[in-house]
């Protein structure tokens, strides 16, 4: 197991995150379900409920992947033989690049909207979703990465696990995924082909095992499912405080040749 399978394994993963986000979207738009040509109708909290377990189990499942491979010996022979394979090969490539590249669908999914290309959201509603995301990815992996304290391949630092950087290129990704996915679902891939690519590259920076890049994507893919699901109940409870609003009367009165003056206050 060498080069071959960590862009086997990371595309496979790719594709499964595409189809399972692609099915939940037709989810989304059925509204009822047909058996033996009688159509039972499904209340749209049910239907939004398959669709956040659907579209949370792939991400869940990288996550477990990586936290099992922690103890895991098989697992871990994985990690060790493909690390062997990189260095017996020679396929290393030390280079900062991947530092800049992480942010790149992050960047598209900007410019596209600044090029006119209808998003989900609009651009002060994307910056938002997209500086929580990351606020949420951050806390996990920085919190995880102090838990485990896992050495790198290359013994330098003992925070390998799991990769900040596959993260918040996932986040990117996602978040480039979910803005643009009703424009065309190759925006989409485009975004997670170059997520893909920072994870192979932080395998071959000798920075990070196969299962630390998993598991960071997963939990970049789930910040932001989970900031998705959760901005619209955000912008509700904002949205009232704003149009919650006092009012204050102050009305002149007379009575018995004395001038005097009413306040009403109603909220």
């Amino acid at each position: 197991m060498g080069l071959n399978f960590i862009k086997q394994t990371l595309l496979l993963l790719f594709l499964f995150c595409v189809n399972v986000n692609l099915l939940s979207a037709q989810y989304a738009d059925t509204s009822s379900v047909s058996a033996d040509t009688i159509s039972v109708p499904k209340s749209k909290s049910n239907r939004s409920k398959e669709n956040i377990l659907i579209s949370a189990g792939v991400p869940s499942l990288m996550i477990a992947y990586g936290i099992y491979s922690l103890d895991n010996k098989e697992l871990q022979k994985i990690d060790n033989n493909t690390d062997n394979k990189v260095h017996k090969n020679k396929h290393l490539m030390y280079n900062s690049l991947d530092d800049y590249l992480q942010f790149s669908p992050a960047v598209a999914a900007f410019g596209l909207n600044l090029m006119g290309v209808k998003s989900k959201h609009k651009l002060s509603d994307m910056a938002i979703i997209y500086a929580l995301s990351n606020t949420l990815e951050t806390g996990i992996i920085y919190s995880t990465k102090t838990a485990t304290k896992r050495m790198r391949p290359d013994g330098s630092k003992d925070n390998s696990f799991p990769s900040g950087h596959t993260a918040t290129a996932f986040v990117a990704a996602e978040f480039l995924y979910q803005e643009y996915k009703d424009q065309s679902v190759w925006i989409g891939v485009g975004g997670y082909t170059m997520a893909s690519l920072i994870g192979i590259s932080r395998i071959l920076n000798d920075k990070h095992w196969v299962s630390d890049v998993i598991a960071g994507a997963g939990i970049g893919i789930i910040s932001t499912k989970i900031v998705y699901w959760t901005y619209p109940y955000m912008q509700n409870i904002f949205s009232r405080k704003k149009t919650k609003r006092t009012q204050t009367f102050i009305l002149p009165s007379y009575n018995n040749k004395t001038f005097g003056l009413n306040f009403s206050y109603r909220f």
